[in-house]
């Protein structure tokens, strides 16, 4: 807990260090040179299951949706539609700052509220003087669900902290990749109450609307038995200036990252994967 404490912080002091210096920059004869940042490399805050590096301008809502329906290999389920497990989560993100969101969400499994936050630590510009967006993630998440489930209320409790770092390669392309760590208060004893993984994500726009997305997340923390298997998502995207809807295949299903990096029992190469979709919306104030 001690390690997983140290860690929270330098997360939490990154902002603070890499604001100072993404300073204006100045020329031969001391003329600040004022640097354009690039178009956001995502088009919206979520890459199918995992955070992207966008923040939108100050004062923008973004009412989010997101949908998983069962498994497709279930029986009489017509392609998972119909099926039991299907889970939902709507939330809510506000822009307080260019370079800070503030959220909450509920998800339908476990009764999970995730307050979440995302802070703008660099941000590429157009003449690459700084090449990449790096973007911190953080939340807190309660698990609702009646206190018979626990013995103590600290029991309710995880946390999530991720690092994102992005770049757009072209106006067609952009990659990120997201080193995370997730934590419970209460796990079974063959588990670690920390995961440690990394994720892979890009986009690929085939038309000015349209693009193909994907993701990938690699646990590396190493239980005694039962390891989370990866989560692969493959799907498109269709958005305009404040709308983005993106169908895809994945074998996530808990929605908030924690959930699915320490638990997902689905293997995707053994059919076991769902059809989903999430569902943005800005309005700027």
């Amino acid at each position: 807990m001690k390690n997983y404490i140290k860690i929270l912080f330098v997360l939490l002091m990154l902002p603070v260090i890499s604001i100072a210096q993404e300073d204006n920059t100045e020329d031969s004869t001391n003329v600040k040179v004022v640097e354009q940042l690039e178009r956001p490399a995502f088009e919206s805050a979520t890459l199918i299951d995992n955070p992207t590096n966008v923040l939108f301008d100050k004062n923008t809502l973004e009412v989010q949706m997101q949908h998983r329906f069962g498994l497709i290999n279930e029986t009489n389920t017509l392609a998972g539609i119909y099926g039991d497990g299907a889970n939902i989560r709507i939330a809510l993100s506000y822009a307080i700052h260019e370079r800070l969101t503030i959220g909450y969400g509920t998800t339908k499994n476990d009764r999970l509220q995730d307050f979440n936050w995302k802070v703008a630590l660099l941000r590429q510009t157009r003449s690459n003087s700084m090449p990449i967006s790096v973007s911190y993630y953080g939340n807190f998440s309660i698990d609702a669900r009646p206190e018979s489930k626990f013995n103590m209320i600290q029991d309710r409790y995880s946390f999530f902290n991720q690092v994102i770092i992005a770049k757009k390669f072209s106006p067609n392309l952009s990659l990120q990749v997201a080193p995370s760590i997730a934590h419970y208060n209460a796990v079974a004893s063959t588990m670690e109450n920390d995961m440690i993984a990394i994720s892979f994500g890009g986009r690929y726009k085939i038309s000015p609307q349209t693009a193909i997305i994907a993701d990938y997340t690699q646990p590396l923390t190493q239980f005694q038995q039962n390891n989370p298997h990866p989560g692969i998502s493959v799907g498109a995207e269709f958005s305009t200036s404040a709308h983005a809807f993106q169908i895809f295949l994945t074998n996530y299903t808990g929605i908030v990252s924690q959930k699915n990096h320490m638990f997902n029992t689905n293997d995707f190469f053994n059919g076991e994967f769902l059809i989903g979709f999430n569902i943005t919306r800005n309005y700027n104030f």
